[in-house]
Parts: C-alpha cells; sequence; structure tokens
C-alpha cells in the first residue's frame, strides 16, 4: 500500500504549486510570445490538465517565435498602434486567466481516485463515544445468549449459536427471499453499513474480466462501479481472476449467499474513498499485485493505477464498511487493510488461514488522523498458517470481541501509534512455542511509552498458556457497565465461530 500513499501524499503537495507554476507561465507568455500567440496559448492554458498544460505553455516558449528583434523592419504607425494596444490586452487576459487558475487550478482534471482531502469529511463518521458503542456490542449479545438459554431451557428448538449477527438472518429458510434483510443485522462501529439496501438487485452472470476501462455488462466489475445503490448477487458458481484490481463505487453489497464464488490468481477488491459497502460470502485468495494501468471506477471515469500491493480487502479513506463471512488466505500483502482516515468499520465471522501479515488497521504512527479510526473485530475465526497482526492497529479504537484463535506463530494482537484496544470474549490458544505465548506486542516502543496506552482484556479464555499484558487507565465508566451484565461469552466462542468463513447457503433452507 505504500506506493499508493506516497503518490497521494506527493500529488497533494505538487499542487501547491500549480497557481506559482501558472504566474511563471503567464509572465513568460507574456514576455517572450507576440499578444496572438500568447492569448492563443493562455486559451490553451485554461483548457489542459492542470500540470500538462504549464508544461505545454513553458515548452512553447523554446519552440515558438520570439519577437522580432531590434534593427528589424520599422513598424507603421498603424501597426505600432495595434502593438500598443495589444500589449494592455494581453496583460489584462493574462492576469484574468491567473485569477481563474489560482481559484481552481489546483482542481483541474486531477486523479479523482487519489483525493486526499476527501478523508476529513469521512472522519466524520467516527463516534464521539466509542466506548458507547462497545457497550452496545455487549448489551446485545448479552441479551442474545440470554434469550436463546431461555428457550432452551424451556425445551424449544432454536437454531441459533449466541451470534447475534447470524442469529439475526440465517434461521430463515426464506433468506433468498430476503436477502436485503442482512443490512439490519451489522452491529458495531460499522452497523449503520447499508451497503446496496436501498437499490436493485444485479444478477451477475459472467466471470470474466476482459476489459478493466470497458467492463461488460453482467461482470462484477460493471456491477461495482454504478453510480447508484446496487445489491449484487451470482447467478451460479463461479471464479473470477481479476485483471486489475477491483474499485468499489459507494452503496455497494457483494452477497456470494446461495453460491460458490471466488476471487482469486490475480487483482481483489480495493473500497477508496466510498462509502457504505458490504462484502459478504466471498472467498478471496492467492490475491497478486495489479497495477500501471486504467481502471474504471464509475460509469463516467476511469484512472491510471499505480501498483497495489495485492490485498485481499484493501479499505482506504473509506467509512461504513461491513465484511462478513468471507474466507480469507495466502495473498502477496494483508487479507484486510484499513488505512488513511478509514472509519466506521466491522469485520466479522470471517476465516483468516495460511498468511503472514493478516490484517493492519492505521497507515503509520505518524498519520493522525487515523486516531478517528473505529474497528469492530467480531465471531472471526483466525485459523491455521497465520503469523500475526490480528489485528496491528495504530491510533485508533479498537473492540475486539468473541473471536476464536486457534493459530499465531509471533503473536495475536499488536500495535503502536498509542491505540486503544478493548479485547473482550476472545478465545486465544496460544502455539506451542514458549516464547510465543504472549497475545499481544508493542511494535518498537519503549515500555516507558506503552505502559499508559489503553489495552485492557475482559473476559478472555487463555488456553495453552497464552497471556494478555494490558495497560493503561482501565476501563471507563460505560465500559464498566457492559462488563458487568452478567455471564462472559468466551465460553460460547467457538460455538459462535464454529460458522467463521462463506457460508455453504442453499435457497429453501436455513443458511
Amino acid at each position: 500500500m505504500m506506493d499508493r500513499e506516497k503518490d497521494v501524499t506527493l500529488h497533494r503537495r505538487s499542487r501547491r504549486f500549480y497557481p506559482l507554476i501558472s504566474l511563471l507561465a503567464l509572465l513568460f507568455s507574456s514576455k517572450f510570445l507576440d499578444s496572438k500567440k500568447a492569448i492563443s496559448l493562455e486559451v490553451l492554458l485554461l483548457t489542459l490538465p492542470a500540470p500538462l498544460s504549464h508544461i505545454f505553455l513553458l515548452l512553447s516558449v523554446v519552440c515558438l517565435d520570439k519577437r522580432e528583434k531590434p534593427g528589424g523592419k520599422l513598424l507603421s504607425a498603424e501597426e505600432a498602434s495595434k502593438v500598443a494596444m495589444a500589449v494592455p490586452m494581453q496583460w489584462a487576459f493574462s492576469s484574468l486567466a491567473l485569477l481563474f487558475l489560482f481559484l481552481v487550478g489546483g482542481s483541474i482534471a486531477t486523479n479523482t481516485t487519489s483525493r486526499l482531502e476527501d478523508i476529513d469529511p469521512l472522519n466524520e463518521h467516527a463516534v464521539a463515544d466509542p466506548e458507547a458503542v462497545a457497550m452496545e456490542v455487549e448489551t446485545i449479545i448479552d441479551l442474545n445468549i440470554r434469550n436463546l438459554t431461555e428457550r432452551r431451557k424451556l425445551g424449544f428448538f432454536s437454531c441459533g449459536t449466541g451470534n447475534p449477527i447470524d442469529d439475526c438472518w440465517r434461521c430463515d429458510p426464506n433468506w433468498h427471499k430476503r436477502r436485503k434483510r442482512l443490512a439490519e443485522c451489522g452491529i458495531g462501529f460499522g452497523r449503520n453499513a447499508v451497503g446496496g439496501r436501498d437499490g436493485r438487485f444485479y444478477i451477475v452472470t459472467d466471470h470474466t474480466d476482459d476489459d478493466p476501462v470497458n467492463p461488460k455488462p453482467g461482470t462484477l466489475r460493471h456491477a461495482v462501479i454504478q453510480d447508484r445503490p446496487v445489491w449484487i448477487v451470482f447467478k451460479r458458481d463461479m471464479v473470477i481472476k481479476l485483471k486489475q484490481e477491483l474499485i468499489m463505487n459507494s452503496f455497494k453489497t457483494i452477497d456470494g449467499r446461495g453460491a460458490n464464488v471466488h476471487i482469486a490468481n490475480g487483482g481483489c477488491i480495493t473500497i477508496q474513498f466510498v462509502t457504505n459497502v458490504i462484502i459478504h460470502g466471498l472467498h478471496i485468495h492467492d490475491c497478486k499485485p495489479t497495477g500501471n494501468a486504467m481502471v474504471r471506477n464509475s460509469p463516467s471515469h476511469f484512472g491510471w493505477r499505480t501498483m497495489a500491493d495485492g490485498d485481499a480487502i484493501s479499505i482506504f479513506g473509506s467509512s461504513h464498511i461491513w465484511v462478513d463471512h468471507n474466507s480469507l488466505s495466502n495473498c502477496a500483502d494483508g487479507l484486510v487493510d484499513a488505512v488513511m482516515g478509514s472509519t466506521a468499520i466491522t469485520i466479522s465471522n470471517n476465516h483468516f488461514t495460511h498468511h503472514n501479515e493478516v490484517m493492519l488497521l492505521g497507515h503509520s504512527d505518524s498519520y493522525t488522523r487515523d486516531k478517528q479510526m473505529q474497528v469492530t473485530i467480531a465471531y472471526n475465526h483466525f485459523g491455521k498458517g497465520l503469523i500475526q497482526r490480528m489485528p496491528r492497529c495504530r491510533h485508533g479504537y479498537f473492540h475486539v470481541v468473541n473471536n476464536d484463535y486457534t493459530h499465531w506463530e509471533m503473536y495475536a494482537i499488536g500495535g503502536s501509534g498509542n491505540p486503544t484496544i478493548n479485547s473482550q470474549g476472545n478465545r486465544y490458544a496460544a502455539p506451542m512455542n514458549p516464547f510465543a505465548k504472549e497475545v499481544t506486542k508493542r511494535v518498537e516502543t519503549a515500555e516507558s511509552k506503552w505502559k499508559n496506552w489503553n489495552w485492557r482484556s475482559e473476559g478472555d479464555l487463555l488456553v495453552n498458556g497464552a497471556y494478555f499484558t494490558p495497560s493503561g487507565a482501565g476501563a471507563s465508566a460505560s465500559y464498566a457497565r457492559a462488563s458487568s451484565l452478567g455471564a462472559k461469552s468466551s465460553s460460547m466462542v467457538r460455538a459462535m465461530t464454529l460458522n467463521a468463513g462463506s457460508l455453504p447457503c442453499r435457497r429453501g433452507r436455513q443458511c
């Protein structure tokens, strides 16, 4: 992800100099070109993309003829009058052009897929009191478990597991007729992600991805770039090999239920500068770096993409994102990475396997916009072949609740940059390696600094010598209320995460 981030930062910094370049270009045109050529070039300057126009104009100074040298033929009185009138006209036009470029030059024909300024408004989606959201999740879990227990005591059959997301929709044999009910089942910071709930269904019938600039109707790429809300489903089982990364547009749901859908062996999913996206029910694996190519991201726009790292799901400057019930493994970089001011995210019910750096949440220690990053990580199974970063956090608030950690080689949860990590009701089973028993890792930070970071463990089940190293001030009043709601749910984690990953749903049956 680093190359893309550097490109965005460089682009933003370079735009500061556009007005100065415009001024120099206009002064050169006034000094070295005759009035007709200068005015023609200044008109061209206003119509070309900003950086291209400046280069074109400056090169034109070298290539075009200069004014008549001293000692040339004398001008007639009529010609001298025309020149005298043209000079102030040229300067007047140059001044107007310069004013126009100062006002809009920084926004003309820029790369609309890399607008760093869009991040600040997205941070407005961060809640003021993340502890209250954590308490809400704990309340939902507690009530759901109590209701399930009471029904079983009374002898009623229940297909529920205590997982409130799954119990919201999976017991309905007619789920396929009420697919959009899923959008009402989210919890945590990404609970308001509606995806394509308010739009029409789009049925993917074609597994190909022949042209990332002009995708065929019926393909997944054609579906995700639409400007309107869309709920995307699949006609049949398919393996989709993407030539380039799949650039999502806002208000989209990719719903793989009812089909066995793999995105593999090519580019994968990029959620960049958009909002309200739900990714559900996919197998995403063996993602490769792609880029240095044109890719369409809406019906009206395509642009140049630099090299992508090969994440399964890359969330970049986006909000209201829900990643649920996917099976993810073996990609070139991360499985789920969220950076550059992303917030309001829930990552739930996923099955992660066979990967090194699983999940990165936060761009860098120096990128302070990520202080408003808020992520819920719930009901996931971190399984075989995993090494580290489950997740690796920076700056923000991270609620890690009711996950089953059965494998790690280095550590499970790491961080730097003073993140808040709230671990509740998880099951941590340490590896046999006696030097890898610790759940937590403070990355490249002295204890004198991290001892004040707020990392806490409440009701976690620690197995095979696993231990969680807490730090910081401890629980706030709202967190304390959430933690005192009754029986802890860590003993039920294995049942609640048993079906993590993509589900083999079939119509007319409980999923």
